[in-house]
C-alpha cells in the first residue's frame, strides 16, 4: 500500500475532526473558528481526490479453474493472488456463461448472455458480437462504455478472442473489438517454438490449441515468453499514466484510465519457467478420485471430454499435465504479482479497482474428463476476486452467493459511478453490494451456462441442473455430492424439485434472448 490514504477515508477522518471541534465549540469558539478554516482548506485540496472516479485494472486469465491457494488448494502456489484475495472480496461461487474463450469473452465484455451476443463458438471477426448479432452493432462493450464515459481504455494482449497459441504467435488481434480501446497492445512470442523441449503429453490430441504439451523454459530466457511480456507492457502503460503530463503528448492524461490486460496461461501449450516446472514433479501430482463408472450415469454429450476418447493420456502423462498446469498458473501468478506492486510503487493502488477472474473454468481429470467445454462444477467456476477503494471493512472476507461473469459490467459501472449512464439491456447485477457485505444474501439465485451441444445449465447454491437437448439430464445435490458422482435426474424421489428446474430452465433461456 502506498502512504497516501484512499479518497474516502480521508473524507471520513475530516468529519470525524470536524464533529470532535464543533463539541469543543463553547470552549474556545474563536480558535475553533480558525481551525474549521485551516480545515476546509486542506480539504478542499484533497476532496478533489474523492470525487476522482477510480482507475480500474481488469485482469483476466486464461483456462483458469479456482485452483489457486486463496480458494483452497494447498498445492497450486499463488500467493500474489492470494495477496490480492485478501485486499478484497473472494467471490466463492463465481460462474461463466459459456466454457469456452470466445463466447465467455464476448459475453464478460458485453454483460450479454450467449443467446443474446448470438456468440456460441470462438470466431475471428473484428467486432465480436457486434458482427454475430447485429442487432448489438451500437452497444458498447465495458471499454467503450468507460471510453464514451471519461476514460483512457486500453487493452494488452488477450481479452476478446484470440487463438491460442497461433494468435500469440503471429502477434495478431484476432476476434477484438476495436471500438473498446483507445490503445490496444498485441504480444507476439514463440509460444510452442518456445526455447526448450517441446514434449506431447496425449497421444491422441495433435491440435496445439487443444492438446497437452508442455514446454520448461530456461529460466535465463522468461522474458521472452507471453505472459511475461504483457506484464510488461502493462506496467509501462501505468508509469506512463502516474507520470502523464499536460505539456507533452500524453494520451488525456486527466482522466482515469481502464486497463484490460490478458494472460494466456495456463491455456496450452503449458510453458513456464524450468524452476517452476521442477518445482511440480510429476511423481507428487494428485490425481482427482474418479469413481469406477463415474460417467456412466450421464448423458453422452456430458463425456465427451473424456481422456480416453480425447486424449488417450495413460497416468504419468496426465500428471504431467497437471503439473505442467500449475506450473503456468504460477507463472501467470507472478505476472499478476508484477502488476499489483507496480500499483502500490506507483502509487496508483488507493485509486484503483483490481479485478481478477478467468473466462471460464477447466476440468483437470475431475469426471476422467479434461479442459473445457462441459458443465461440471471444474469447467464453469471461475475465480473472481474485485478490490476496489473504499470497502476496508469487507477485505479478505468471502462471499458464497451465485455471482456470473455478465455481472462485471454493471460492477464496474458502479463503481465508477456510471450507473445512471450504462445501456439498459445489461443482463448482469451490480456486485457491489456484496462489497459492502459479502455475506448478505443476493437476489440473483441461479448461474446459466450454455455450452456446446444444445448444452444447459443452472447452478443454485444447492442444485446443479444439466440439460443436453433431447439426449438427457443431468441433477446434483452439492450439500450431499459436492463432486457431483451422482446423478439424480432418473430418481423418483426427485422427480419434484427436476420438474421445478426444467420450468426454471425454459424461463432463464428466454430472458437471456
Amino acid at each position: 500500500m502506498s502512504g497516501r490514504l484512499p479518497a474516502s477515508w480521508r473524507l471520513a477522518c475530516f468529519l470525524d475532526v470536524l464533529a470532535a471541534m464543533f463539541d469543543l465549540f463553547d470552549r474556545n469558539s474563536r480558535s475553533l473558528m480558525r481551525y474549521v478554516l485551516w480545515l476546509i482548506a486542506i480539504f478542499s485540496a484533497t476532496f478533489s481526490h474523492a470525487a476522482e472516479r477510480p482507475n480500474v485494472l481488469l485482469v483476466v486469465s486464461d483456462d483458469l479453474t479456482a485452483c489457486l491457494g486463496c480458494y483452497g488448494n494447498s498445492v497450486c502456489r499463488t500467493p500474489h493472488l492470494d495477496r490480492l484475495a485478501a485486499e478484497g472480496v473472494l467471490f466463492e461461487r463465481a460462474y461463466c456463461q459459456y466454457p469456452v474463450c470466445g463466447p465467455s469473452r464476448a459475453s464478460l465484455m458485453s454483460g450479454l448472455y450467449p443467446n443474446r451476443t448470438k456468440m456460441l463458438g470462438n470466431n475471428y471477426d473484428l467486432g465480436a458480437y457486434r458482427v454475430s448479432n447485429p442487432e448489438l452493432a451500437e452497444h458498447p462493450s465495458i471499454g467503450g462504455f468507460l471510453r464514451r464515459n471519461g476514460y483512457v481504455s486500453f487493452r494488452v494482449s488477450k481479452i476478446f478472442h484470440m487463438g491460442i497459441p497461433g494468435g500469440i504467435e503471429a502477434g495478431d488481434a484476432g476476434g477484438d473489438d476495436p471500438d473498446s480501446w483507445d490503445r490496444a497492445f498485441n504480444v507476439m512470442a514463440p509460444e510452442t517454438a518456445s526455447p526448450g523441449i517441446l514434449e506431447l503429453l496425449s497421444p491422441k490430441r495433435k491440435h496445439y490449441g487443444s492438446n497437452f504439451t508442455r514446454i520448461a523454459v530456461p529460466d535465463e530466457l522468461v522474458a521472452t515468453q507471453a505472459d511475461y511480456l504483457a506484464a510488461s507492457q502493462a506496467v509501462a502503460l501505468l508509469e506512463n499514466r502516474a507520470r502523464g503530463r499536460a505539456d507533452s503528448k500524453f494520451l488525456r492524461p486527466e482522466e482515469p484510465f481502464f486497463l484490460a490486460v490478458g494472460f494466456v496461461r495456463p491455456h496450452v501449450p503449458l510453458v513456464a519457467p524450468q524452476r517452476l516446472m521442477q518445482s511440480y514433479p510429476d511423481d507428487e501430482a494428485q490425481l482427482p478420485v474418479v469413481p469406477e463408472g463415474d460417467l456412466d450415469d450421464v448423458p453422452r454429450p456430458a463425456a465427451a471430454m473424456e481422456n480416453l476418447g480425447r486424449y488417450g493420456m495413460n497416468l504419468q502423462q496426465q500428471k504431467g499435465a497437471l503439473s505442467a498446469y500449475y506450473a503456468s498458473v504460477s507463472f501467470m501468478d507472478e505476472q499478476v504479482g508484477r502488476l499489483l506492486d507496480a500499483l502500490d510503487r506507483l502509487e496508483l493502488r488507493d485509486n484503483t479497482v483490481v479485478i481478477f477472474t478467468s473466462d471460464h473454468g477447466y476440468n483437470l481429470g475431475e469426471h476422467d474428463c479434461w479442459q473445457k467445454l462441459s458443465l461440471f462444477e471444474e469447467s464453469t467456476r471461475v475465480p473472481l476476486i474485485v478490490s476496489a477503494p473504499g470497502y476496508v471493512q469487507s477485505r479478505g472476507q468471502k462471499s458464497t452467493a451465485i455471482a456470473e461473469l455478465i455481472d462485471l459490467y454493471p460492477t464496474i459501472a458502479d463503481l465508477t459511478g456510471l450507473t445512471d449512464k450504462m445501456p439498459a439491456n445489461l443482463q448482469g447485477e451490480s456486485l457491489v453490494p456484496l462489497l459492502q457485505n459479502p455475506g448478505q444474501p443476493r437476489e440473483k439465485q441461479s448461474a446459466y451456462t450454455v455450452t456446446h451441444q444444445r448444452g444447459e445449465s443452472l447452478r443454485t447454491s444447492r442444485y446443479r441442473y444439466n440439460r443436453w437437448g433431447e439426449a438427457g439430464e443431468e441433477l446434483y445435490d452439492h450439500e450431499q455430492d459436492p463432486r457431483e458422482f451422482t446423478n439424480l435426474a432418473g430418481d423418483p424421489g426427485h422427480a419434484a424439485i427436476l420438474a421445478e428446474f426444467r420450468q426454471q430452465l425454459e424461463s432463464r433461456r428466454e430472458l437471456s434472448r
